[in-house]
């Protein structure tokens, strides 16, 4: 009887675990048919950056004495350690590694912690993961499909990302020791989601959670490589992005590094399994405290305050420190670019036909400005998340009508566009030591091309708010045309798709232009008066 009662224990047991993870590849189907279009995007954009770049460095730095004076210099600078890392090989394939992996591998991981949020606490907020599991889906089946989904987006990445490196000339072993190093941390934090996931009683906070977990990964990468050359730091070896970089592509890898990437995603995705087994759907360890709806919080504006104060200030203090590390780069923009003029064009085509330093200021500020519109668009998006969870259907239950309660959002991301603007602007001006006037006017001349993208949310959200997210696209487009098409030397009329492109090249500009200024602020005004028309017309999401 022993004999034959054990082989059935371990039958049900095997069936237990089976039952788990029913439905897993129908939930998988359906998210990839979800993220048909966002994820293609996402991997193409990402991984087609990684050929840009090799492209361009071959075509400004073409001979091998140039490669190497580029990396000797680079690795002589703190700053410039602090935000790209330690230069390993001077090879076309070796710097593109040096410029990309560890924003590369940051932006996966962002991919990625969208993916997984997105298909299991966004599923639980909205209510449609109870529905779900009343048919056959097993208990681990959402967390294993998400899980899927952002490995193969990652995996997908890989590849476009060798397929760019060879099509570039730079292929071999260090292409694949690139890739996987890149997919590798995006798949790593895929697994911080999902323990994310488990803790946070909402989608934003888990995404923020993640967010911040990505940031001191970033900050503890560049704190470890300021203090030294060769990726040894301690620092740099306690982030996820330091141990992408210290797979070294394209300069004797090693490939080792790899399995302490896989091994800290195989610790987290245990977690996250061992989490999501011992809760209730739509329930969280970290449930968010209720409060009373008094003093600053009676009113809409208020309340929009208290949902969004934390955001803000997160971002308020990372310009400051942004903005203080690219102003100390400043003092040495001429060293950085050397003799080399198509360096000097890039720099002035990005911040106008004035002197070095001035292009070089102006180009920073242009990427403060398309970065705050990250802000304002996540910002905006908050309408659409409250709506959605149905926490907005109770506010305007009330005596506040649809245009008050967006209003007081909107005050918020309008009004924190200006602010991170100008906290950034005294950041740059304090890392530079000089022209404070000059550099804050500059910063704040951006915020017309940020108010206008902004606007484009909202009229997005007020219309269509089913596609509200589409508000992303035109701000990603900005953030390719400003980062890389100075470098791909791209035709006028494609970078005069950008709003920020016909801003005032401020400071250096020979004269103040107000005419782009008035006419980009003017429509974005129009564009949030439409959407709030579009808003008091429609029916509400449920």
């Amino acid at each position: 009887m022993t004999a034959l009662t054990m082989p059935a224990g371990a039958g049900a047991g095997r069936r237990a675990r089976t039952g788990q993870l029913a439905g897993t590849w129908s939930l998988l189907r359906l998210a990839l048919r979800r993220d048909r279009v966002v994820m293609p995007v996402w991997v193409i954009a990402l991984g087609g950056s990684f050929s840009s770049v090799g492209q361009s460095i071959a075509s400004l730095y073409d001979t091998a004495a140039q490669r190497a004076e580029l990396a000797a210099s680079m690795n002589g600078n703190n700053s410039v350690r602090a935000m790209y890392g330690p230069v390993f090989g001077d090879s076309v394939g070796g710097l593109v590694s040096w410029r990309m992996i560890a924003f590369g591998a940051a932006l996966a991981a962002v991919m990625s912690l969208v993916v997984v949020v997105r298909h299991t606490r966004e599923e639980e907020e909205t209510g449609r993961q109870e529905m779900l599991s009343s048919a056959m889906v097993g208990r681990g089946a959402p967390l294993t499909a998400a899980l899927l989904a952002a490995l193969i987006a990652n995996a997908a990445l890989g590849l476009v990302i060798v397929a760019g490196m060879a099509g570039s000339g730079a292929g071999g072993a260090g292409a694949v020791a690139l890739a996987s190093a890149v997919a590798g941390v995006g798949a790593l934090f895929a697994c911080t989601a999902a323990i994310a996931a488990q803790f946070m009683e909402s989608a934003r906070l888990a995404k923020g959670l993640t967010a911040a977990v990505i940031g001191a990964a970033f900050v503890l990468k560049a704190a470890g490589d300021s203090a030294t050359d060769d990726g040894s730091s301690v620092f740099t070896w306690l982030s996820p992005l330091g141990w992408a970089e210290n797979t070294r592509p394209y300069a004797d890898e090693r490939w080792w590094v790899l399995l302490l990437i896989a091994g800290g995603a195989a610790v987290q995705c245990a977690v996250a399994y061992a989490l999501t087994g011992r809760r209730d759907v739509g329930m969280s360890f970290l449930a968010t405290r209720p409060g009373p709806a008094r003093g600053r919080i009676s009113t809409a504006f208020g309340l929009a305050v208290r949902l969004q104060r934390g955001a803000l200030l997160g971002w308020t203090v990372s310009f400051a420190a942004v903005g203080v590390v690219f102003g100390g780069l400043t003092g040495g923009a001429a060293d950085l670019v050397g003799d080399n003029e198509k360096t000097r064009e890039i720099f002035e085509r990005m911040g106008g036909q004035s002197g070095l330093t001035d292009a070089f200021l102006a180009s920073m500020v242009s990427v403060l400005g398309t970065v705050a519109a990250l802000f304002i668009v996540s910002s905006v998006l908050r309408l659409h998340g409250e709506e959605t969870a149905g926490r907005a259907e109770p506010v305007l239950a009330g005596g506040v009508g649809r245009t008050g309660w967006a209003t007081g959002h909107l005050l918020i991301a309008f009004g924190g566009a200006a602010l991170i603007m100008t906290v950034g602007g005294l950041g740059l001006a304090v890392g530079y030591g000089h022209e404070l006037p000059a550099i804050l006017a500059a910063s704040l001349v951006q915020l017309p091309a940020v108010w206008l993208l902004g606007g484009v949310t909202v009229l997005l959200y007020g219309a269509l708010p089913r596609a509200a997210a589409a508000g992303w696209a035109p701000v990603g487009l900005c953030l390719a045309l400003g980062w890389i098409g100075p470098a791909l030397d791209l035709p006028q009329p494609v970078m005069d798709v950008s709003p920020f492109t016909h801003l005032p090249r401020l400071p250096g500009a020979a004269a103040m232009e107000w005419g782009p200024v008035v006419l980009l602020t003017a429509v974005a005004v129009v564009l949030v008066a439409g959407g709030l028309a579009a808003l008091r017309r429609r029916d509400m999401l449920t």
